[in-house]
């Protein structure tokens, strides 16, 4: 097994894996979305990293320098310091063997050597793997809030998580 860079010449695979085994009852992934993040992966705007096995994508996770929860965001670190994990997604025959969690801790270091020293992703409150992926990988849970728009089943709440890089 691999990780690498995502590059705009995976975004087709990125796609496949993305529509395909990430859509569950807690995962918000539109299609228009996923394309929309995926065209800025491709234009530079987004970075991603995935997890190749026998040239197969089994993982991918998309990021960007973003600040969309400053709330939660230490005082001492600047918003132009700021991550966001966009999207998360691991081949449903891969789940929960660390991929996720391994995957998380290498976007961690990508973003530290860019000199981020923080990192948040929201997720479904009740996303038990979600939850744990990031719990391995040093995120703590910041706060919860109600979102019908995103969350159509259980709580229908969005959890804020987030640690320093």
């Amino acid at each position: 097994m691999q990780i690498r860079p995502a590059l705009g010449t995976d975004v087709a695979a990125l796609q496949q894996l993305i529509l395909n085994d990430g859509p569950n009852d807690w995962n918000y992934l539109p299609a228009d979305g996923v394309a929309a993040t995926l065209q800025q992966l491709a234009a530079g705007q987004v970075q991603g990293l995935l997890a190749e096995q026998q040239g197969r994508v089994i993982g991918v996770m998309l990021f960007a320098c973003d600040d969309p929860y400053p709330q939660y965001r230490p005082a001492d670190i600047a918003p132009a310091q700021a991550a966001f994990l966009i999207e998360a997604v691991i081949s449903r025959d891969c789940a929960g063997q660390g991929l996720g969690s391994r995957l998380l801790l290498a976007v961690c270091a990508v973003l530290a050597e860019q000199g981020c020293g923080w990192l948040c992703a929201d997720r479904h409150q009740e996303n038990a793997g979600s939850a744990g992926m990031m719990r391995k990988a040093g995120f703590a849970e910041l706060g919860s809030y109600p979102d019908s728009e995103r969350r159509w089943s259980g709580s229908r709440r969005t959890t804020v998580c987030g640690r320093r890089l």
